[in-house]
């Protein structure tokens, strides 16, 4: 199996680039779990901490935990100042370990952000459901479809720039299709969770700046552009969607959830 690395500049692209998440969603996990002021959140696949630090701040501690170093290490310059967030270099594998470490039903919820597609849910979620405490759960959170697969002039020239460049289609959604939600919900409900879901939509106009930010942070390590080589690349980029702006990207946010009887 082929690992992509995303560390070194993509973890600093991923910090700056990385859309967080509005209020809409923490109110919704809330709402579903029960989440108090003494309850312990764990967010896995957290990357550089979009999601773990607003957890942080409606839970009693928050945990952010990745397979990425250089993520974590964005992720804690970003907290700088949070007393009640801590961070774990380990992966959706590593769960069981989490749970020696803290014990049985400890946690409030687990999420895990846009990262899910990178996981085996089959074992993931069975191992995750004697840690969560009864009444908490699970919330998968697909923070939008790539912003090159929507149907607008300047995300179809941006599919067809980037797929130029990388000589093949762009079509993974990165979890957002609904055959692949469908799957999750599946996997939840035989883990023993009771799946549930909730959308929270709005419109963003972003920039030049922020699509290029934006592909740089999905782009593995070593497919990067050469830095001698980006000034091209961007300009090639803009001339292929400039004549479509503004951009505005409508932006789906799906919350799966899973509760625990």
């Amino acid at each position: 199996m082929t690992i992509l690395k995303f560390s070194g500049e993509v973890a600093e692209f991923y910090q700056r680039y990385r859309r967080g998440y509005p209020a809409g969603v923490l109110d919704a996990l809330v709402a579903e779990f029960g989440l108090a002021a003494d309850d312990a959140a764990l967010d896995l696949g957290c990357g550089t901490g979009q999601l773990t630090l607003p957890l942080a701040g409606r839970t009693r501690v928050a945990v952010g935990m990745d397979p990425e170093p250089d993520m974590l290490a964005q992720a804690r310059k970003a907290a700088a100042g949070i007393a009640n967030v801590t961070w774990l270099v380990g992966a959706d594998s590593d769960v069981p370990a989490v749970e020696a470490l803290l014990g049985k039903e400890k946690l409030g919820v687990v999420t895990i952000g846009q990262a899910l597609h990178w996981m085996d849910r089959e074992t993931l979620f069975p191992a995750l459901h004697s840690l969560v405490r009864p009444g908490g759960g699970i919330a998968v959170i697909t923070n939008g479809a790539p912003m090159w697969l929507h149907d607008s002039p300047w995300s179809r020239a941006l599919r067809e720039y980037l797929s130029g460049w990388l000589g093949q289609p762009l079509v993974r959604t990165c979890g957002a299709d609904q055959e692949e939600q469908d799957r999750y919900r599946a996997s939840l409900e035989a883990a023993g969770f009771t799946a549930g879901e909730t959308v929270v939509e709005y419109e963003d106009e972003i920039d030049l700046e922020f699509v290029i930010g934006a592909v740089y942070s999905a782009t593995p390590e070593d497919r990067l552009p050469k830095p001698d080589e980006r000034a091209g690349f961007e300009e090639r980029l803009s001339a292929a969607i400039s004549p479509h702006a503004p951009f505005v990207e409508p932006v789906q946010v799906r919350i799966l959830t899973g509760r625990k009887g």
